[in-house]
C-alpha cells in the first residue's frame, strides 16, 4: 500500500524551473509534465500519452497544446485530446490527467489527489517574514534524498540529533541531555527545546558576536503531511525569551517541502529566512553552502537507514522517548491515508456508528 497522501499540496518545482520547455518529474510515484502556457500559468499534465503512454515530453509544445513526439496526438491544458492526425473521430479515452496548481513562496505547488478537495488558502504552510526586507532570503535550493518521505519527515521533528549529526554546524554537546517537548494540533506536530546557558554552536559562532553564553531554541515543526519548518535561534542567557526579544537575536526560519518521488526517494525543496545580515550576498552564499552541508548529512545518514530497513524488512527495533514526535506523525499520516482509500461512504457509516 501507498504511503502517500495524495489530498495535499506538494511542492513540484521552483518556479524558475518551469517555463517554455517540458519539465518531466516523478511526483508520488507519476510521471509529470510541467511547463508554461503562453500567458505564463504553468501546466501539470501526466507525462503519458494514451494511446501507446510514450512520455509526452519527448513531443513538442505548439502554442499551449502538448504534441506527442509518437503519432501527433495534441493534448490542450486539461489533458482533453484536441487532434488525432488522420482522422476526425477522438475517442473518449483520448485524455491525460490535469492538475490543479498555484504558484506561492517563489515555487509551483501541484495537487495530485481530488481536485474537488484543492483549496491552497487553507492548506499550503504559511511563511513567516517571506517578502519582509529586513529579512534575508535565500531560496530556489534542492537535494535529492535516497530515502522514504516519512524517514525524513521522522528526522525533521527531532531535535535531539543534531549534537551528533551536525556538530559542526548547528549543534553542540550542551544539548546531549536536554529533553524534548512535543505538542500535537488538527494536521501539525511541534518538537521544541530550549538549551540554556550554553556556548554560541559553529553557525552562530560563525554569523553573530555573542560575547557569553546563550540561551538557544529549536522548533521543529512539521505539517502534515511533509511540510516542516524549524525556527532556530539564540539570545544572550538571561534575557526574556520574548518574541520581540528571539527577533532582537539571532533567528533563522528554515523550511523544507518534501515531495515524495518514489516510496524509496524524495524531492527535498528548501528555503531560508535569517534575520541577520540580510542583504549581505556573501552571507546568503555561506548559508547556503552552511545548510546544504547540514542537509547533506541528513541525506547520508537516511540512505543508509532506508538501504538497511529494505535489507530487514524492519523499520526500527527499539523506539526512545525522543521518537514521541515522529510517531504522532505517522500515526496520523496513516489516518489520512486510510481516509482517502476508504469506500466511498465508510467514512459517513463510521461517524454514524461512534
Amino acid at each position: 500500500m501507498t504511503t502517500f497522501v495524495k489530498n495535499a499540496w506538494y511542492v513540484a518545482a521552483w518556479s524558475r524551473e518551469v517555463g517554455r520547455g517540458f519539465l518531466s518529474r516523478t511526483l508520488l510515484g507519476e510521471q509529470v509534465l510541467l511547463y508554461r502556457r503562453l500567458d505564463g500559468k504553468p501546466v501539470a499534465l501526466v507525462d503519458r500519452c494514451p494511446h501507446k503512454l510514450a512520455p509526452l515530453s519527448l513531443g513538442e509544445l505548439k502554442g499551449d497544446t502538448v504534441q506527442c513526439g509518437y503519432h501527433g496526438m495534441m493534448f490542450d491544458c486539461a489533458g482533453a485530446c484536441v487532434r488525432v492526425p488522420g482522422q476526425t473521430n477522438i475517442p473518449p479515452t483520448a485524455r491525460v490527467t490535469s492538475f490543479p496548481l498555484v504558484e506561492r513562496y517563489g515555487a509551483v505547488w501541484i495537487w495530485m489527489g481530488d481536485p474537488e478537495l484543492a483549496d491552497a488558502g487553507a492548506t499550503i504552510t504559511e511563511v513567516p517574514h517571506y517578502g519582509d526586507p529586513d529579512w534575508g532570503l535565500v531560496d530556489g535550493n534542492y537535494l535529492h534524498f535516497k530515502s522514504n518521505y516519512l524517514n525524513i519527515t521522522d528526522n525533521l521533528v527531532d531535535p535531539a540529533h543534531t549534537t551528533y549529526v551536525h556538530k559542526n554546524t548547528i549543534g553542540n554537546s550542551a544539548g546531549e541531555d536536554v529533553g524534548v517537548k512535543v505538542e500535537q494540533g488538527d494536521s501539525h506536530v511541534l518538537a521544541y527545546r530550549w538549551i540554556k546557558e550554553a556556548a554560541p554552536v559553529p553557525l552562530v559562532e560563525k554569523m553573530a558576536n555573542f560575547k557569553g553564553l546563550t540561551d538557544r531554541w529549536q522548533y521543529y515543526y512539521l505539517h502534515l503531511p511533509s511540510t516542516s519548518y524549524v525556527d532556530f535561534g539564540c539570545i544572550d542567557t538571561g534575557v526574556e525569551p520574548t518574541e520581540a526579544n528571539k527577533d532582537e537575536g539571532f533567528r533563522s526560519f528554515s523550511f523544507n517541502f518534501l515531495t515524495p518521488e518514489t516510496e524509496a526517494t524524495t524531492h527535498y525543496f528548501w528555503l531560508h529566512l535569517r534575520n541577520y545580515h540580510a542583504h549581505d550576498a556573501e552571507v546568503s552564499t555561506d548559508v547556503v553552502r552552511l545548510m546544504t552541508l547540514t542537509f547533506e548529512e541528513d541525506a547520508t545518514l537516511l540512505e543508509h537507514v532506508q538501504r538497511e530497513q529494505e535489507r530487514t524488512g524492519v523499520r526500527e527495533y527499539t523506539r526512545l522517548g525522543i521518537d514521541n514526535a515522529p510517531a504522532r506523525i505517522r500515526r496520523m499520516v496513516d489516518r489520512l491515508i486510510a481516509r482517502e482509500q476508504a469506500p466511498a461512504g465508510a467514512e459517513a457509516e463510521e461517524v454514524a456508528g461512534s
